[in-house]
């Protein structure tokens, strides 16, 4: 297990000017980063890659569609082309940066509403559009993970079964799900056992407390879900996502009004020991259970 920390907090444009903050987040314990992927060139990434690799910080990748003319599902030819043509530059700056995966909702524009549910055109149109970006993913050896989000953010795919349904139909091995405990939180009526259902899909998962703040206080079954994941053979990142009101566009995207922490230090030093020591503890009581044969 890797444990990662998105630097959503903070920026969408991680930089040399961060190098302090990435120092210090590498001096707390965690494996790497989440580097946020929306402006740049592949060769820009390249450059911050070499940065981590420097600082000694593996990276996975984050991106998301917020533009409503580069819409995947629409029902303009030339609009999901664009949506397309930007997914193939994201996949080829995570390459660059040295990320072999890149999450994120991107299925659909984000915060974009048609009034009504998804349409069966729409998932038609999506299949289409994800195995188009499922083939250049596989040329470049980087694997996408698809996000569920909650109803107030996007109308496509609020649950990990409809999404993991999907996920099967597109049937491209380099287009699979990521898990997020706060969206599952809201929308799941069993949120363990929506990841536990769904697993066979999952590369990727998201460690967010149900408010977006510090992972640890509040009220996400941190129990349940470490032990949920350590049973399914899991072994990759544990990425913590949080939000602050410093980036006003993400701010208003995330529909984040006030502050969730004392300070984003409190975030990603406290966060990380809840998932170091939620994740030993979870295999340690599950350890100590007696097996059915023995009972």
């Amino acid at each position: 297990m890797k444990i990662g920390m998105c630097m959503f907090l903070w920026t969408t444009s991680v930089s040399k000017k961060h190098e302090k903050l990435l120092r210090d987040i590498k001096a707390t314990g965690f494996d790497g980063v989440e580097i946020p992927v929306f402006s740049g060139t592949p060769d820009d990434y390249r450059k911050l890659g070499d940065l981590l690799d420097r600082i000694g910080l593996e990276r996975t990748a984050v991106s998301a569609m917020g533009d409503p003319s580069m819409n995947l599902i629409a029902p303009d030819a030339a609009t999901r082309k664009a949506g397309i043509d930007y997914m193939k530059w994201a996949i080829d700056s995570a390459q660059a940066l040295g990320a072999s995966t890149l999450s994120g909702p991107l299925h659909s524009t984000l915060g974009a509403f048609s009034g009504t549910g998804p349409t069966t055109a729409e998932k038609k149109r999506s299949v289409a559009s994800q195995r188009a970006i499922g083939d250049h993913a596989g040329k470049r050896d980087v694997t996408i993970g698809l996000e569920a989000l909650n109803r107030f953010e996007c109308y496509l795919f609020n649950t990990m079964d409809d999404l993991s349904a999907h996920i099967d139909a597109i049937d491209r091995p380099h287009i699979k799900a990521m898990y997020d405990t706060f969206h599952a939180n809201i929308e799941e009526a069993d949120p363990v056992g929506a990841y536990t259902r769904n697993r066979r899909n999952i590369v990727h998962i998201h460690i967010s407390e149900n408010d977006r703040g510090v992972p640890g206080r509040g009220n996400i079954p941190w129990h349940e879900t470490f032990s949920a994941i350590r049973k399914s053979g899991y072994d990759d990142w544990l990425t913590i996502e949080a939000f602050g009101r410093s980036l006003k566009d993400l701010a208003a995207a995330t529909k984040v009004w006030r502050d969730f922490s004392e300070n984003p230090e409190a975030v990603y030093r406290e966060g990380y020991w809840h998932i170091k020591n939620g994740w030993k503890k979870a295999g340690a009581r599950d350890a100590a259970k007696p097996s059915s044969q023995a009972i």
